[in-house]
């Protein structure tokens, strides 16, 4: 049996952030993950200058053989408006990545040992350490693994409780002859919000490649709605007619209101796992960095675990909004539709508050 001090389950950004910060430390780490990476993940890929920062990432290394688009602009409307509103920066305000190689690249660099393509089927308790699979045992456990995680399940039971976003999304390489026939511009996404608000779907150009996606909360019709909206942006002109997505969903909760518990004798849930994804957004690679750091400085620390969601709070990673729409319930749909025609509320409410959290540093707690 191997014997290592945390075994964290799921090698996404959460998972590997957290192991990276506790090699550095001194831990000895096993990442388990039941994909085998590189392995991609459906998510729309893009990150903030906070997460840049929070991660140390040195952005000259990563590009060299992978994708990094700058995006210094958005353009964003209500679907089914002839009118939208584009906003530009003087300065790059997120990155576009594919998940494929930024989750391989922060799982290489953390250092950990890696039980890859390892599905966790048993997990138990024995005299104060965690077993699983009969196979690890560790003092300290970390569900990493997403919204299904079986860590999350193992502390929260199998039922969903909360407002649950269900997302479809499609990334794909754009030939190069047919470069000009997509015209979502490079460096500028699109954000093309529900008529009800309960979510939006994104046309994201990086580089070489075309996102495509939507996310609502709503358990049911996903599928419909993404395809939907694909019909949308074809009869929109923003990508060619005979275009053909392969449609790939995920489900997350939001972290407000909070229904998942994070946190147990030994035992801590990090990113999706844990319901951290941003409520006005939908956005969680920030909030599983954020949080994937926290958990590691506990442990190295030896502080009181069971105060980890605390800490979640004190750290902004959980807010005290609240709601079942992506955006505020305060934005009723007749109003939101009049507001995101208004070139200042778009910049300074919904791209600067509510997506990029300017105002917000970057969280080393």
């Amino acid at each position: 049996m191997d014997d290592c001090d945390v075994l964290i389950v799921g090698g996404g950004p959460a998972g590997s952030t957290c192991a990276w910060k506790l090699h550095r430390a001194g831990f000895h780490v096993i990442v388990m993950d039941k994909a085998a990476f590189p392995r991609d993940k459906p998510c729309a890929g893009w990150i903030t200058p906070q997460a840049v920062q929070a991660l140390r990432l040195d952005l000259g290394e990563y590009t060299r053989g992978r994708t990094l688009q700058v995006i210094t602009g958005f353009r964003v409307r209500v679907m089914g408006s002839p009118r939208s509103v584009e906003v530009k920066y003087d300065r790059p305000v997120s990155f576009g990545i594919r998940r494929c190689e930024f989750d391989h690249y922060l799982l290489q660099r953390s250092q950990a040992t890696l039980r890859l393509g390892s599905p966790v089927e048993t997990i138990r308790r024995d005299r104060g350490r965690w077993i699983v699979n009969e196979a690890i045992r560790a003092s300290t456990l970390v569900g990493a693994g997403g919204h299904w995680c079986p860590v999350a399940r193992m502390l929260n039971g199998a039922r969903v409780r909360g407002p649950l976003v269900a997302a479809q999304e499609a990334e794909f390489p754009i030939e190069s002859h047919r470069s000009a026939t997509f015209t979502t511009e490079a460096g500028t996404p699109e954000f093309y919000f529900c008529r009800d608000f309960k979510g939006y779907g994104w046309c994201f150009r990086k580089q070489q490649y075309l996102n495509v996606g939507l996310g609502r909360i709503d358990r049911h019709g996903p599928s419909k709605a993404a395809a939907e909206f694909l019909s949308y942006l074809k009869a929109d002109g923003r990508m060619p007619a005979d275009t053909h997505c392969q449609w790939r969903g995920h489900a997350y909760l939001v972290e407000a209101p909070r229904t998942r518990r994070a946190v147990d004798e030994d035992v801590l849930l990090v990113g999706d796992a844990a319901g951290l994804a941003d409520s006005r957004s939908g956005e969680g690679i920030r909030a599983g960095i954020e949080s994937g750091l926290l958990a590691a400085s506990m442990i190295a620390g030896r502080e009181r675990l069971l105060d980890y969601e605390t800490r979640l709070r004190q750290c902004g990673v959980i807010e005290s909004s609240s709601g079942s729409t992506i955006l505020p319930d305060q934005v009723s749909a007749k109003l939101g539709g009049l507001l995101l025609q208004l070139p200042w509320f778009v910049r300074h409410v919904v791209l600067d508050r509510w997506f990029l959290k300017k105002s917000v540093q970057a969280r080393s707690c």
